[in-house]
């Protein structure tokens, strides 16, 4: 695998930009347990080429549901008004114009028609012999193009079609070459390929089909997705298919932020894409798939850009020792320095300059072994604790509380919603407020920002994300950690609470952001 040589011609410009196709809305939802509402697909659609800038995308498979059509058909109707109907594509079936009229009806101008890639699937899936059916993918073809449709080709378990009956594929390739079909896809159906073969097959495919614009799709069986796809980036495959977080059967696909990411830094060609909003969008995904984004997955995970040893915080320090091209302000994010046992005074340091305060070397030390020591606890400390922390070390008052609650009472009644009262106590003056909501602590929020828009006429931060997690194999009187996202005045934080009592967690993590909040109203 002459790598060197091949990166050298792409990154010199011989190459043309790599293509990006998500299939997040098709491919990504046959992940278990995941199906989008169309609302939902709309909105991913939406984020997928208005905010990422994603060149096209996959929504639907035809013929698959009632629901599904109405689904596509908003979609369609959409990015026609925008003028992006020739991004959006779905896949379609050899079945005699049947998902040609389907795709037709939802307004889809792009069918991605699936054939038989391999000999095994062609004679045991379809019984038919090679020749009848090439005979009635070229009918198909002739079909979608009559009906105004623009034609790309999926050869089904192309990966092992070309390593177990590769004369089967060429012959295939030569009788449908001449037929109007903008791209042919090269799947990795079952995840079995890896990087060698991935760049010997699909190098083949580009030398003896040069006008042919070939895609790559991979599936991550093997965790080899991205690297696959890498490796079929080398060698002038001219699209790539991923999808958001890695959504996909089995073991998903190649995730796009990867993907994206490896042919800007590794093959040094443009996608188009913004890889400023990759983070925004995987958590879009992350929501309405269900589906949590792992903490450590590259890129998008929620610790992938926290540094935890003392000494990577304190080569940053030093010109930026601990650096790779991989900057988390690329991707919308801010790089962190975690606290805890590994901290040293580098982590330390770093974490008191974001938030405005200012200590002597010696204070630095002490409070560095508090953490040291909570660490060693398993006790978990973040920044926004790292005030308490100072202020119980050094014995003096850093950390002024102006927000207090006096009292809350919150009810839970079958049949009736969930209602809570507060009282708050700012700097000696309280105030009182009721409200109803989903859940007691939603109640719970809506009565403390009555208060602050009723009685005090302040804004309130936006609550954007609410995770709680309890030890596995807990008891029921077990402690939860919850974490809660939160956006005020264009800045965004987290704040924590620890209880035995989920709801009672969620309150301290609560009160926590309204003192956070509180200097700056």
């Amino acid at each position: 695998m002459n790598c060197n040589s091949d990166i050298d011609s792409i990154g010199n410009g011989m190459g043309i930009d790599i293509e990006i196709l998500d299939t997040t809305l098709r491919d990504g939802e046959q992940t278990s347990g995941v199906s989008f509402s169309p609302s939902e697909k709309l909105s991913i659609a939406r984020n997928l080429l208005l905010e990422l800038r994603v060149p096209r995308i996959e929504i639907a498979s035809a013929r698959v549901s009632s629901g599904e059509m109405d689904s596509v058909r908003k979609v369609c109707a959409w990015a026609k008004k925008k003028g992006l109907l020739s991004s959006i594509e779905i896949l379609g079936f050899v079945d005699n114009g049947v998902s040609i009229e389907w795709i037709r009806n939802v307004g889809g101008k792009v069918i991605n028609l699936l054939c038989k890639g391999s000999e095994k699937h062609c004679r045991l899936q379809l019984g038919k012999s090679p020749e009848e059916h090439f005979a009635d993918v070229r009918r198909n073809i002739t079909l979608a193009v009559e009906a105004g449709l623009e034609v790309n080709l999926y050869l089904e378990d192309w990966s092992n079609g070309i390593t177990k009956s590769p004369q089967y594929v060429y012959d295939m390739m030569d009788a449908l070459i001449d037929m109007p079909v903008r791209r042919f896809m090269l799947p990795d159906t079952l995840g079995v390929m890896n990087p060698n073969q991935v760049y010997e097959y699909c190098k083949r495919m580009v030398a003896r089909y040069p006008m042919a614009q070939f895609d790559f799709h991979a599936h991550n069986d093997y965790d080899l997705a991205t690297a696959n796809s890498f490796a079929a980036g080398l060698v002038g495959v001219r699209g790539i298919h991923c999808t958001v977080n890695g959504l996909g059967e089995r073991a998903g696909n190649a995730p796009l932020s990867s993907v994206v990411t490896v042919v800007h830094d590794m093959l040094h060609k443009s996608t188009g894409i913004d890889e400023s909003k990759i983070n925004k969008v995987s958590h879009i995904v992350e929501s309405f798939s269900g589906v949590m984004v792992p903490a450590n997955k590259p890129i998008v995970g929620e610790s992938v850009f926290t540094q935890c040893a003392g000494v990577h915080a304190d080569g940053d320090n030093k010109s930026n020792l601990y650096y790779n091209d991989l900057l988390p302000e690329r991707f919308g994010r801010e790089r962190e320095y975690a606290l805890g046992k590994t901290s040293g005074k580098a982590n330390i340091k770093k974490n008191l300059e974001s938030l405005g305060i200012d200590l002597s070397d010696d204070d630095i030390k002490k409070v560095t072994q508090r953490v040291i020591e909570l660490g060693d606890k398993k006790e978990i400390v973040t920044p926004d604790d790292l005030p308490y922390i100072v202020a119980d070390v050094l014995k003096h008052d850093i950390v002024q509380n102006k927000v207090r609650i006096v009292n809350y009472a919150l009810s839970l009644s079958q049949g009736l919603r969930p209602t809570a009262t507060i009282k708050l106590d700012f700097d000696g003056r309280e105030y009182q407020q009721s409200a109803v909501g989903d859940g007691q602590f939603d109640a719970f929020v809506k009565a403390v920002k009555k208060i602050y828009k009723e009685n005090l006429g302040r804004s309130f931060p936006m609550l954007t994300n609410y995770i709680v997690n309890i030890p596995p194999g807990g008891r029921t009187d077990a402690l939860v950690h919850t974490t809660i996202s939160w956006e005020y005045k264009g800045h965004q934080f987290k704040t924590r609470g620890l209880d035995a009592d989920q709801i009672e967690a969620a309150i301290q993590a609560t009160l926590k952001m309204l003192n956070i909040i509180e200097p700056t109203n």
